[in-house]
């Protein structure tokens, strides 16, 4: 199978990851439940990890970095311990539904949306500029959007909201493994990845980086390990946000990719995927047929067409016959697509990874023609 859909989830792991979680279901248990080597091993690996990721994102400690199921989870946290009905909230135009459902769901929230053109990094800038100048209780942004491979342009949003003291919260899905995620420099309230995209770990796994002085709502209530006479929750972090048996067997297979990721670079990781990317857009827009949504910077790892002659949904499956795999629709983004003019088609989407090579790219180009 050629594998275009890592923005969905990376489907080609390093070695190292299968092999860290076969190991941890053999050796571990759960951590501060027993005073047994399962159970040590088990704490020892859960602290290596938020270390890692802790100095890999830019926390301030181990304790900062909440293991989640997913970036969902960890940005429905981030969303319900800044934002209350009757606030007014700033977003991009390209946000997920992971953000603006659970704002939907408090009910009666106020969205600010930034429609900055795409692609256009000082229009999404003095957008956001003005959303804050006009009173917001926070702002919620993608780093990266999951359908375009648009990068935002965070170093600028993030100094807007220091500067406002409005508090950010941010949506790396798409970024974290590459692009720089950098929770202290943004002084971000809170930062959100999945383990399964781009840092190459299990699915079922994700990180809540939380910021200096937050004090975050815990959607679960539960065990702990620790403190059990209380029935109020621990109110220091982890343990205030990871209620009930960890997933210690995925956080073994997401530090193995977080090494992976630290030890190729981001910016060797950046260079295999968009010069995969930029041949696959430029070899589109020559045959014709396609609308290209590409990133004229070239950083992006994801790409999106809109086929003029038939459905994003039957190109995908005639591509998925041929053994290639894209993913075709509104990949859970339709306010991206309300902005960027695609909502009625959707689109075809490629992602790449580390793992793709041109060759692939050529291939599947020759298969369109």
């Amino acid at each position: 199978m050629i594998y275009f859909d890592s923005a969905a989830t990376t489907l080609q792991k390093p070695a190292s990851v299968p092999a860290a979680v076969a190991d941890a279901l053999r050796t571990m248990t759960t951590p501060g439940r027993g005073d047994h080597p399962a159970a040590r091993l088990a704490a020892d690996l859960m602290l290596r990890c938020r270390m890692e990721a802790a100095e890999f994102f830019g926390a301030a400690q181990p304790e900062d970095v909440i293991l989640t199921a997913n970036a969902t989870h960890g940005l429905n946290v981030a969303i319900h311990s800044l934002v209350s009905p009757g606030d007014t909230v700033a977003v991009s135009g390209y946000e997920h539904n992971a953000v603006t459902r659970p704002l939907h769901a408090i009910g009666n929230v106020s969205l600010r949306i930034v429609n900055g053109r795409l692609f256009d990094r000082v229009h999404m800038v003095e957008g956001f500029r003005r959303a804050v100048d006009q009173g917001v209780k926070a702002v919620i942004c993608t780093h990266t959007s999951n359908v375009f491979g648009y990068v935002l342009p965070m170093d600028d949003i993030a100094a807007i909201c220091r500067e406002k003291g409005v508090p950010l919260i941010v949506d790396a899905s798409q970024s974290a493994g590459i692009q720089p995620v950098s929770l202290q420099s943004w002084g971000a309230a809170y930062v959100a990845m999945p383990g399964h995209k781009g840092l190459y770990g299990p699915q079922g796994t994700g990180l809540l980086l939380c910021g200096e002085g937050q004090n975050p709502v815990p959607l679960l209530a539960g065990g702990t390990g620790n403190l059990s006479r209380q029935q109020e929750m621990p109110d220091f972090l982890p343990d205030r946000l990871e209620a009930g048996t960890q997933n210690v067997h995925g956080a073994a297979g997401l530090l193995a990719g977080l090494e992976f990721v630290r030890s190729l670079g981001l910016e060797e990781i950046r260079r295999r995927e968009s010069r995969v990317i930029r041949v696959l857009a430029e070899g589109l827009k020559k045959r014709g047929g396609y609308r290209v949504f590409d990133d004229p910077m070239g950083e992006s790892s994801v790409l999106s067409v809109v086929p003029l002659h038939v459905a994003p949904e039957s190109l995908a499956d005639q591509l998925a016959e041929q053994g290639v795999a894209v993913r075709a629709g509104l990949h859970c983004a339709p306010l991206a697509h309300r902005t960027a003019g695609t909502e009625e088609t959707g689109t075809l989407r490629f992602s790449s990874s580390a793992f793709n090579t041109v060759e692939e790219a050529e291939m599947v180009l020759r298969m369109l023609s």
